[in-house]
């Protein structure tokens, strides 16, 4: 049975998988804009350019917490499958920590800068700044949330060659 916390962590995730699928899709037909109004009617699309990169970030930011929910972001595992289970374990462990560790120091930079930047806007949109990087906030806040449910099952749950034991 999932757990309610980990059930709404899951659902969030979910969400915001599909923020960044309609992020890349707009991304991308902005940038299909810019390249027609450029290389066609020989212009320039700064706002084109601006909500791209907004579009970009936001990709970014909404699915990385949806990957590492369902373990698929990006890892090197060749000796972490090759580890016996205690150190695998202890290596997991420490792992979900640091990453727990690596987003919560990432919020609290990113509302220090925060601090300073608010108070600009984008050039192009004049989008306040609070908006503009509000996706990597939501993003981190929930890889934040998922990192903290990876590392307390990862503590909680009985190493393999333990289990096994009548």
């Amino acid at each position: 049975m999932t757990h309610p916390f980990r059930a709404t962590i899951l659902w969030l995730c979910r969400m915001a998988e599909w923020v960044a699928i309609v992020a890349l899709i707009a991304a991308t037909a902005l940038i299909m804009a810019q390249i027609v109004a450029r290389e066609v009617f020989v212009t320039g699309l700064s706002w084109a350019d601006e909500l791209a990169r907004y579009a970009g970030l936001t990709v970014i930011f909404m699915a990385v917490p949806a990957l590492l929910a369902r373990n698929e972001h990006v890892k090197v595992d060749m000796f972490h499958d090759m580890m016996p289970p205690r150190p695998r374990r202890f290596f997991n462990i420490t792992n979900d920590v640091l990453m727990v560790v690596f987003a919560a120091m990432f919020l609290i930079a990113g509302w220090q800068f925060m601090q300073r930047a608010a108070r600009f806007s984008t050039p192009a949109l004049g989008m306040p700044n609070l908006i503009f990087y509000m996706p990597a906030a939501i993003g981190m806040l929930l890889l934040l949330l998922v990192a903290i449910d990876r590392a307390v099952a990862a503590l909680t749950s009985a190493p393999k060659d333990e289990a096994d034991a009548p």
